[in-house]
């Protein structure tokens, strides 16, 4: 079943913005005056088609769809979606156009500032949709996060050996000071950083990391989990120890002689005395008392712990669209750092990159709208910044042969655009080997 729910999500997610940035050629196109031969969810290699509005049983039930100029169709292979324009070299690869004389009609008979914002308009449609989503999520729900100002971390190994100690709290990386508990790991990696100032012990503390363990922190999540104290604040319902005089506040200090600063220190002891008594250590106020606690089935005492401070901001409908546009130009920001990284060999955080595996993972196991909404809007990001690349095949490509035409004045031929399209397309599927490579190399390990 999760696998399922995981799957839904991905192709409702990916089905959305394909649609958004394809309809942004499309709305760009029409408007323009440049006809749309097909609009399209998916690719329909070898004219094979799920749906089409041509389709003779789709025609007998709407017989106008004979007369529209543009095709609507769903294709087989789900690797995209494209719209296709008249009179342009696109990933169809089809040059039968260029055998006639330019029409008024076609894409390349427009003035270059048009052809701009056809080729621009995919990835401007989806800046516009994440803002949009970011908005309503805000209204809706607000911002919560927990804040890095007074949490420690409780790191992994590969946290201890870039000089992270369990306790630590992070005062900033270089001259940025994190706010976020939860995007730690991120700005360590996005703000290239050298130098971290850590709290420890009382004490201020600076070290220095080694940038060449990047690639490892990107592919190794969870590296800072958030430091509990064992402090209790209630006893859980059907707890094996509900008899015990415990009060909120109460903090396990030491279980089976072993000291215990956070709850992660107590996970391994208590999972050695699984349907057991164990002796414990119990600090309340100025004193420490004695007593021998049960363990249950799964490892655990049956308490609930102090939680840390969640920080809640909520928005109005009018103020969440400001707050919209900062959150959408912020994840552009932190995307292009991402991209940064992963062109850095080095660094060897191209191993991060992934496909509809990777993306799959990244949902909940449950439906929730919050979490689709969010990452939904972080993945029309992901696509619009992608597009921008100057790769040919890709938007970007497209715009840097527009700007330089009218930079210039000077257009490039079709066979030219041609055969960048063809190495854009042999550079987009090597990209692809490599995301679904990595994606294949992580299921193994």
């Amino acid at each position: 079943m999760t696998v399922l729910i995981k799957t839904l999500q991905v192709i409702l997610a990916l089905s959305i913005l394909i649609i958004v940035h394809e309809f942004g050629h499309f709305f760009f196109a029409k408007l323009f005056g440049v006809r749309v031969d097909k609009f399209f969810l998916f690719f329909d290699m070898g004219d094979k088609k799920l749906f089409s509005t041509k389709s003779g049983w789709f025609t007998k039930l709407c017989p106008k769809a004979k007369d529209w100029e543009t095709e609507y169709g769903i294709g087989w292979m789900p690797l995209g979606g494209y719209c296709k324009i008249a009179g342009m070299i696109d990933e169809s690869m089809d040059t039968e156009h260029l055998k006639s004389e330019p029409q008024p009609w076609e894409f390349r008979t427009k003035p270059a500032w048009q052809r701009l914002l056809v080729m621009a308009g995919g990835v401007l449609f989806n800046f516009i949709f994440a803002i949009i989503v970011y908005s309503a999520i805000l209204a809706g729900w607000g911002e919560s996060y927990i804040a890095n100002k007074g949490n420690r971390i409780y790191t992994n190994e590969l946290g201890r050996e870039m000089g992270f100690r369990n306790g630590d709290e992070i005062l900033s990386f270089d001259d940025y000071v994190p706010e976020n508990f939860g995007m730690l790991q991120a700005d360590l990696v996005r703000q290239s950083t050298e130098k971290v100032t850590v709290l420890r012990n009382g004490d201020t503390a600076t070290f220095h990391v080694d940038q060449n363990l990047f690639g490892a922190v990107l592919n190794t999540p969870g590296m800072f989990d958030l430091a509990v104290p064992f402090k209790i604040r209630e006893i859980a319902p059907g707890s094996p120890n509900a008899d015990m005089d415990l009060k909120a506040g109460d903090q396990v200090i030491s279980i089976d002689s072993t000291d215990v600063e956070f709850v992660q220190d107590a996970w391994t002891i208590l999972e050695a005395h699984t349907g057991a008594k164990v002796p414990v250590s119990v600090l309340r106020g100025s004193d420490t008392l004695t007593m021998e606690m049960a363990v249950d089935t799964a490892g655990k005492l049956g308490v609930y712990l102090v939680q840390p401070e969640i920080m809640t901001k909520e928005y109005t409908a009018i103020s969440a669209i400001p707050a919209g546009f900062r959150k959408t130009f912020s994840s552009i920001g932190d995307y292009l750092k991402d991209l940064k990284m992963v062109a850095t060999p080095s660094t060897e955080a191209y191993k991060s990159v992934g496909s509809f595996i990777a993306i799959g993972q990244i949902f909940p196991s449950a439906w929730d709208w919050y979490s689709f909404l969010s990452i939904l809007a972080l993945l029309s990001i992901m696509l619009g910044v992608m597009n921008l690349l100057p790769i040919p095949a890709l938007d970007g490509g497209h715009i840097v042969f527009t700007l330089y035409e009218m930079i210039t004045g000077k257009k490039p031929s079709d066979k030219f655009l041609y055969i960048m399209q063809v190495i854009g397309m042999i550079l987009i599927f090597g990209l692809m080997f490599l995301a679904f490579g990595n994606d294949i190399a992580r299921l193994i390990r």
